[in-house]
């Protein structure tokens, strides 16, 4: 069982072959998604929200990412592990950004994701790759930013920010990123940017034409319900299901059916 690596994602680009990445929070999640064959596990900062109650990504620190890092990566064989650097980890200087985005190596991931482009995190990206880290770029609707934005807004909606978000993608490529998410963008954008860069990518909500397709798990399972994005398909109705066994699992607690004899010592 080969080891998904940054050159089996150019491979796969190269060849026209799709590529498939969800999020993992946990050992066992992790676990199967290795064993489905999904290509890229994210540990995503999404999880300060499906995993920790939190209001926005913006409130989850490293430390808390660290913990979550580790479980995944040791469920994980086959998979490349990426970590999503959370908010102020890696945008107060570069020393602390590199010793920050170490740490999460040491605990497991094979690469980080790095949100936005501009000129700091250009150079973050090259410091990060020359001390053998790989990096995933992340433009489009960056939620790490979204005060910034306003809200949760469709990025790329004229001629002008499409070509500002090409331009952004053509900067990411050429500091050294291996793939780049696309968010929340117009697909023909989308398609327009996946033809004009060498790298691998990946749409979250970029439509059809990219080289590959991220979902958060908990909306991929059906587990998360207090809202669903327009592009996330839901696989399964796990809220269903968990709250079925939990309720039954009480009914057979308090009328005395669990434990039988069977289940005692």
């Amino acid at each position: 069982m080969k080891k998904v690596s940054v050159r089996t994602l150019k491979n796969l680009k190269d060849n026209g072959e799709k590529i498939s990445m969800l999020t993992a929070y946990d050992y066992s999640t992790a676990k199967y998604l290795d064993e489905a064959g999904i290509d890229v596990i994210l540990i995503g900062d999404s999880l300060a929200m499906t995993a920790l109650g939190y209001e926005s990504t913006n409130s989850i620190g490293g430390e808390e990412m660290s913990i979550f890092t580790k479980a995944v990566a040791r469920g994980v064989k086959r998979a490349m592990v990426v970590t999503d650097m959370p908010f102020m980890s890696y945008t107060i200087d570069i020393p602390s950004a590199l010793k920050n985005i170490g740490n999460m190596v040491k605990f497991g991931a094979n690469a980080v994701k790095l949100e936005g482009c501009n000129d700091y995190i250009e150079k973050l990206i090259e410091c990060t790759i020359n001390m053998g880290v790989p990096v995933m770029g992340h433009i489009g609707f960056t939620p790490q930013s979204q005060n910034v934005i306003g809200g949760h807004f469709i990025q790329g909606k004229t001629e002008e920010a499409a070509q500002e978000l090409l331009k952004q993608a053509k900067k990411l490529e050429k500091a050294g990123v291996f793939s780049i998410v696309l968010e929340m963008t117009p697909e023909n954008v989308a398609k327009m940017i996946t033809e004009n860069v060498s790298v691998p990518v990946i749409s979250c909500g970029a439509g059809r034409f990219c080289d590959g397709f991220v979902m958060v798990c908990d909306d991929c399972f059906g587990k998360f319900s207090d809202f669903t994005p327009k592009f996330a398909r839901k696989y399964a109705d796990m809220k269903s299901l968990i709250l079925n066994c939990a309720k039954q699992f009480n009914e057979d607690v308090k009328s005395g059916v669990y434990p039988n004899e069977n289940e005692v010592y």
